[in-house]
C-alpha cells in the first residue's frame, strides 16, 4: 500500500506499507529516490501489524520496488504504473 500526503511547498511525504509477515524477514523500498541501495529505507513495524517506511519526494515520476530477504523483489499493486521494471510514482 501506498499513502501520498501533500506536504508544504513542493514535497509530498510517500508512505510504503506492507503487511507484517508477507515477506518475512527485513524488507527495504528501493528505487532511483535512494539509488536503489538496499537497507537505506528498510521498513519497519508498527503496532497495527504493518510494516513502513516514509520518504519525502519532490514532484516528478520514480521508479521504485521492494527488496526482500533472500534477494526477494516484490511490486506494489498500488503504484501508478507497473511494468517489467517494476513500479513507478507520478506525483
Amino acid at each position: 500500500m501506498i499513502k501520498r500526503n501533500k506536504l508544504f511547498g513542493t514535497k509530498t511525504r510517500v508512505t510504503f506499507c506492507l503487511p507484517k509477515d508477507a515477506p518475512a524477514g527485513a524488507v527495504s523500498v528501493v528505487g532511483c529516490f535512494n539509488e536503489w541501495e538496499p537497507g537505506r529505507h528498510e521498513l519497519v513495524p508498527r503496532k497495527d501489524g504493518t510494516r513502513t517506511v516514509t520518504v519525502k519526494l519532490e514532484p516528478g515520476r520514480y521508479r521504485f520496488r521492494y527488496l526482500a530477504t533472500g534477494g526477494v523483489w516484490l511490486d506494489d499493486e498500488e503504484a501508478d504504473l507497473i511494468d517489467h521494471e517494476g513500479g513507478q510514482l507520478v506525483l
